[in-house]
């Protein structure tokens, strides 16, 4: 997964980052509030990691301006060095998910960093054989989709494509990310390689508005899936569905 860190203290940033590594996310480390804010408007992230500063304005316009770029879903995790009971309440009625006071230890941290990444993103931790949206369905152990009970041919790089978009529906889903996720690297230089096959899987999967989609550029960032209709199956749209 992809984390994005905030943190002053160059020590602890470099801390954090060497444990969230090692527990195998990409992780992205800023040293003030604006970097963040400018990395966050290019890159989509799937968890914040926030030095906290608890001074009560400060705090809460940092957390709201993060909120306002990163988007609701993606949760915050405060680490803070002030382990107050007061500071602790502040930064979760501000809209943090999580709050550990430094010095971290090791395990707890990367524990409560896979406990809010489950709780956000379910999809990507259930064990479930598949999911559905709409007249889509995805089955995740054959990497297949079918759309109204009809198989659609996708190579594996395509089903690996839709299936992050469908898991991610109405989020801003980077050219930066879909790059990481998909091809498993980091995405250095500009390439049209993201657009071909977001353009082809438009036409194979029918991303249009009579089946309950549509598939839209974010300027200078990348795809944005939207749903617009009502469900077929009875499931939420990101819900995974067991088979029978």
């Amino acid at each position: 997964m992809r984390v994005a860190v905030l943190q002053r203290d160059p020590v602890m940033r470099q801390s954090i980052e060497t444990i969230l590594v090692r527990a195998g996310h990409f992780c992205a480390a800023y040293e003030n509030g604006l970097a963040m804010s400018r990395g966050l408007a290019r890159s989509t992230m799937d968890l914040l990691v926030l030095d906290w500063q608890d001074t009560r304005s400060a705090g809460a316009d940092l957390l709201r301006s993060v909120r306002r770029v990163a988007g609701e879903r993606v949760p915050i995790m405060v680490v803070s060095s002030d382990g107050s009971e007061q500071s602790m309440v502040r930064a979760l009625a501000g809209g943090a998910d999580d709050y550990l006071a430094s010095p971290l230890r090791d395990a707890e941290f990367r524990a409560r960093v896979a406990a809010l990444l489950r709780r956000a993103y379910p999809d990507r931790f259930s064990a479930a054989t598949g999911f559905e949206i709409g007249p889509y369905r995805f089955d995740t152990v054959c990497g297949a989709v079918a759309l109204r009970g009809e198989p659609v041919p996708l190579s594996p790089t395509q089903y690996r494509i839709a299936a992050l978009l469908f898991s991610n529906i109405d989020r801003v889903m980077s050219r930066e990310h879909i790059f990481e996720t998909v091809w498993g690297r980091e995405l250095l230089e500009f390439t049209r390689t993201i657009d071909s096959h977001v353009s082809r899987l438009r036409l194979l999967l029918a991303l249009e508005p009579h089946n309950g989609v549509r598939l839209e550029p974010v300027y200078k960032s990348g795809y944005r899936l939207l749903w617009l209709g009502e469900q077929t199956s009875g499931s939420k749209p990101g819900q995974s569905a067991r088979r029978p």
